[in-house]
């Protein structure tokens, strides 16, 4: 949705520069250029619609139809996050079928970004909780029966929250406008706050705060959570396997769906931002491949906001069965708590008790 000198198609902009270097990209690659617009638009109309719908529906049956629990409090702002998301995409589309003009005002041009790095953010982090929270349920099945309620799940989404949108707030500051002389207006980022890029110290300013936010994004929306997320599910994993629990339960499935998913949606994203930062202005190479590939790995990234209704319903699950019940069912099955909890939980009271039993020698 952004006029990039890399892509101007990427939802989640990688960068800004002058109007001046945006259309020497485009004259270099025109026919490029459109097939990316074209591609743009049907991945963000699909995502919107796919996005849209099933994060609604999960909203709705997590937020009105069920018993709240921690795992419904956790879904439901999940899908929230999604749908707030899914729901700001005709903006895009909009803005990449007008040629990228932006007759939204700047307040929209900020929300729209704003809205984009919240949702990666909080996603991100929310998946990060719920690793962590099923994580303490194994190995302290007891513990967590007593003191995992929905209220403490409730603040720990509203901190995470709070969280996410302290972390994206700085496009609110950099996000900005700008109007050519065809009165074609631009929604970019504009990091060193000002209009004259001829400066050294303005282009020293802008490197220095594009640099800063790439290396943010990369450490508090992936490297740090997914280390987390890795962590927590190989200790689930050796957990279930030593209690013998992975058969009857099968967890792995969902254990590799979450961890895989979560690492091919937004690894590629952060390292092509990576590479965009480092590039050489001189290599043309590379600028193709950023031009060709940035586009590509935003949509994947935003497509996790599609697919988390269907990761955490059917995966792992019996498909055939699961298309038997009604869809209210299948929510209820996704959201209900973990059975394994309690089959540790019973596992550990017998074995207490049973050592109680024995007579003293």
């Amino acid at each position: 949705m952004v006029m990039e000198n890399v892509s101007s198609s990427s939802l989640f902009s990688t960068s800004s520069t002058t109007q001046h270097e945006n259309s020497t990209m485009s004259n270099d690659f025109s026919g490029l250029q459109k097939s990316m617009h074209i591609l743009s638009m049907v991945v963000y109309s699909i995502a919107c619609l796919l996005g849209v719908t099933g994060n609604g529906l999960v909203i709705w049956i997590a937020g009105f139809k069920m018993k709240k629990t921690v795992n419904a409090v956790w879904f439901l702002n999940l899908a929230v996050a999604d749908f707030i998301f899914t729901f700001f995409l005709p903006f895009s589309i909009a803005y990449t079928a007008l040629g990228f003009h932006w007759p939204f005002g700047k307040l929209l041009c900020k929300l729209n970004s704003t809205v984009a790095f919240l949702n990666m953010f909080a996603s991100v982090f929310l998946l990060t909780v719920i690793s962590i929270d099923r994580c303490i349920s194994v190995i302290c099945p007891v513990w967590s029966r007593n003191h995992r309620t929905p209220k403490l799940a409730s603040n720990i989404a509203l901190v995470t929250w709070v969280l996410a949108f302290i972390i994206s707030s700085p496009y609110l500051v950099f996000r900005d406008t700008a109007t050519n002389s065809k009165n074609v207006t631009s929604c970019y980022n504009n990091f060193a706050l000002s209009d004259d890029y001829k400066s050294e110290a303005t282009r020293r300013l802008w490197r220095m705060r594009h640099k800063a936010m790439i290396v943010t994004r990369f450490l508090c929306g992936f490297l740090i959570p997914f280390t987390v997320i890795l962590v927590c599910y190989s200790i689930i994993a050796v957990r279930m396997k030593r209690s013998h629990l992975a058969r009857s339960t099968k967890p792995f499935r969902i254990i590799v769906a979450v961890t895989v998913s979560f690492f091919l949606c937004y690894f590629p994203y952060h390292v092509f931002c990576l590479l965009e930062m480092s590039k050489n202005s001189s290599n043309q190479e590379l600028k193709m491949a950023l031009y060709i590939g940035i586009p590509l790995v935003s949509s994947l990234a935003f497509f996790n906001s599609c697919i988390n209704p269907i990761l955490y319903v059917f995966v792992g699950q019996d498909f055939k069965e699961k298309f038997r019940q009604s869809i209210l069912s299948a929510f209820e099955g996704a959201f209900s708590e973990d059975s394994i909890l309690t089959t540790l939980a019973s596992k550990r009271k017998s074995r207490a008790t049973s050592e109680a039993e024995v007579p003293g020698v």
